[in-house]
């Protein structure tokens, strides 16, 4: 176990990640021909929309023997659309490589991943590709790099030059100190002083001229770099090869190995005030956590985990915290990219994969029955970009569900949700691009087709006033008639009360028979509403006065004079729409908050409150969903891409005058198209 390294890939896209891992599997022999994301060839790049779009969607787990080490890869996707698959690889892995397009320089996603692996406190390097390019300025990369990240991140593997002539790199660590030249000494003189820094004893005789032997560097660079006072740089090519070999060696002798790392903190089950720690080792009862999950339409479920604490077998007996269930795994499979390679057990620190256990999803805690404990969940981004679907076919309604709850299961970003008022099934994920991915999926994966619409907004009826309505309803025929006469008075209630109903007959004007007959026909006209199609809510009807006939009244007649007196009463009482509105919370660099706010005053929202989160700028506000609806898409315009945010539902609010006045004049637009 000590000779694992469990390292996240993670970067902005067209960093070369991918490229990168597939150059880690050829030159260790793990694959005995060089994937290309470009020829659609690559091992991590399986699925048919990531060779069809050239980009990683999933994050792929492949695993490589090199330097007496084996080297867990997590591949993850570059774009912010599919963060929670980098997410998943930072909460599996014991490390993180940056990984940075040395032409591009760094990007929106750069950043955020940055974040991430600052969030989760993981060591970190930084690879900076494509050096081969041609008019590249590498020293302003490294101060670019510098300035973002700090004065720690120093170059450990350099090139002999870029563009065409490279040809080679250098691991100035390991090369010996007068064979450099005065650059590279130079740069190799300044990770020594970083790396001394952690060892007090090793800094005095560092400061005192004395000499450092090789093994006493190195077991202070990897301290250094365990706890984050370093955070080296290597410059490859991932194109030609180059720099592959020094990397592995370098991560193979410093990076950390799951025995290097603190003790994992969980809680007992049962209770949860109780705190539990499970250090890394096969002789340590059995732990571990569920950080991905994946639908195969062939495989079934395909779940991964991560082993914290001792050894896992196909008999052991293991009990989900989350389910309160002991269960066993039939199979057990070290993953490789799509392909799953059958093992007779899986030690700790290592990443095993299981399928055909239904009961499983990510954050789950395994332990054994007699040690249980469990881990924090994994935390998500919340869905931001919503739509509404309809299956385009009854076969499709059929299968629909189903799958989009296998996708749910899959992804943790990608939420769904029927809605009562609109009755619409509306999906919702990260962005645009994110939810078309997903219906394509669907289509793919699946055969279920949908047409896609913005959601309708939950709008609803409301009266300001209280008023009165009266209504006969007669109707002679040649045979019985239809009779029933109605008055009632309206009256606004409190926000979120709803319907009241209140029978104030005296003196039998109206038989209590027919009673309930007149509140069913409000009770139909509050489904459908009166101003514009939209339901009523917050409203009190009393029946107080109204007359009958012996023959001809009726229940039908009573129901029908109670919805018309209804409908008059409530367009006297000043009726209203009033509309959901949302707290968001939005995170932004500080260099975007004038138009941030400028926008949401646009929308008529208002600010509630401002704050500066490690060096981020969060604005909180209030605003109508509907001028929200699509604010993914916009914010992304704004600030380039910079910026994220999260929202909820606060409350209901009158909508202004003007915007009422087009909401019912398109809803009676809507309505006469339908008849």
């Amino acid at each position: 176990m000590a000779n694992f390294r469990n390292i996240a890939f993670v970067g902005h896209g067209d960093s070369g990640k991918t490229s990168f891992t597939e150059q880690i599997l050829f030159k260790t022999g793990a694959t005995n021909r060089l994937g290309e994301v470009e020829s659609g060839s690559s091992v991590c790049d399986a699925e048919p929309d990531e060779k069809e779009r050239k980009n990683s969607i999933d994050c792929a787990i492949v695993h490589a023997q090199a330097k007496d080490c084996l080297f867990n890869i997590f591949d993850a996707p570059g774009y912010p659309d599919f963060i929670a698959e980098a997410i998943s690889a930072l909460c599996a892995a014991d490390s993180a490589v940056l990984f940075i397009n040395a032409a591009s320089g760094i990007m929106i996603n750069t950043r955020k991943m940055w974040d991430k692996i600052k969030h989760y406190n993981l060591p970190c390097a930084i690879v900076i590709n494509k050096i081969d390019m041609e008019n590249l300025k590498l020293p302003e990369v490294f101060a670019s790099v510098r300035e973002t990240f700090g004065e720690n991140c120093i170059p450990v593997i350099l090139p002999n030059a870029t563009g065409s002539a490279l040809k080679e790199t250098v691991n100035i660590m390991d090369a010996e100190p007068d064979k450099l030249s005065a650059e590279l000494k130079q740069q190799r003189d300044k990770m020594v002083e970083a790396s001394v820094e952690v060892d007090d004893q090793l800094l005095n005789k560092y400061l005192d001229g004395k000499e450092i032997t090789k093994d006493e560097l190195a077991s202070a660079l990897r301290k250094a770099f365990l706890k984050g006072k370093v955070i080296p740089i290597f410059c490859v090519s991932a194109k030609k090869g180059i720099g592959i070999d020094e990397f592995l060696g370098f991560a193979a002798k410093y990076f950390p190995s799951p025995n290097d790392l603190e003790a994992k903190t969980g809680v007992n089950p049962s209770k949860p005030e109780e705190l539990l720690e499970r250090k890394s080792g096969d002789s340590e009862p059995f732990s571990s956590f569920v950080f991905k999950c994946v639908s195969d339409p062939f495989v079934g479920k395909i779940v991964y985990m991560r082993i914290l604490s001792g050894v896992l077998t196909p008999d052991l007996a293991l009990f989900n915290s989350r389910t309160q269930k002991t269960q066993k795994l039939p199979k057990l499979f070290k993953p490789f990219g799509k392909d799953l390679r059958a093992v007779d057990k899986v030690g700790s620190g290592d990443i095993v994969a299981v399928t055909k256990i239904e009961e499983m999803s990510i954050s789950d805690t395994f332990s054994l029955p007699a040690n249980p404990i469990k881990y924090p969940v994994i935390e998500f981004p919340h869905p931001m970009a919503s739509l509404a679907i309809e299956p385009k076919s009854k076969s499709d309604e059929q299968r629909l569900s189903v799958s989009l709850a296998k996708m749910t299961d899959s992804d943790p970003t990608f939420k769904i949700l029927r809605d009562r008022q609109t009755n619409e099934l509306v999906i919702s994920g990260i962005s645009t691009l994110h939810l078309d991915v997903v219906m394509g999926r669907l289509k793919q994966r699946y055969d279920v087709h949908v047409t896609t619409k913005q959601p309708k907004i939950a709008y609803k009826e409301t009266i300001n006033i209280k008023a009165e309505g009266q209504y006969k309803h007669k109707k002679q025929t040649g045979g019985r008639g239809q009779y029933g006469e109605v008055y009632l008075r309206i009256e606004p209630t409190p926000r979120g009360e709803g319907f009241k109903f209140n029978n104030e007959i005296f003196g039998g004007s109206i038989p209590n028979q027919y009673v309930p007959a007149i509140e069913k026909g409000v009770r139909g006209i509050l489904e459908r509403g009166v101003i514009a199609g939209y339901p009523v809510v917050d409203v009190c009807v009393t029946v107080y006065d109204g007359s009958f006939h012996v023959v001809d009244s009726s229940e039908a007649a009573f129901k029908i004079a109670g919805s018309k007196a209804f409908q008059i009463a409530f367009k006297n009482a000043r009726p209203t729409l009033i509309e959901p509105v949302v707290n968001i919370e939005i995170t932004i660099p500080s260099k975007f908050m004038g138009d941030i706010t400028g926008d949401l005053t646009s929308r008529r929202g208002r600010i509630t409150g401002m704050d500066t989160i490690a060096g981020q700028q969060v604005i909180k506000a209030t605003v109508p969903l509907a001028e929200v609806s699509k604010y993914s898409t916009e914010l992304r315009s704004i600030t380039g891409g910079e910026g994220h945010y999260a929202m909820e539902f606060s409350h209901y609010d009158i909508v202004p005058g003007k915007t009422q006045e087009t909401i019912v004049a398109n809803a009676k637009i809507a309505a006469e198209e339908e008849e």
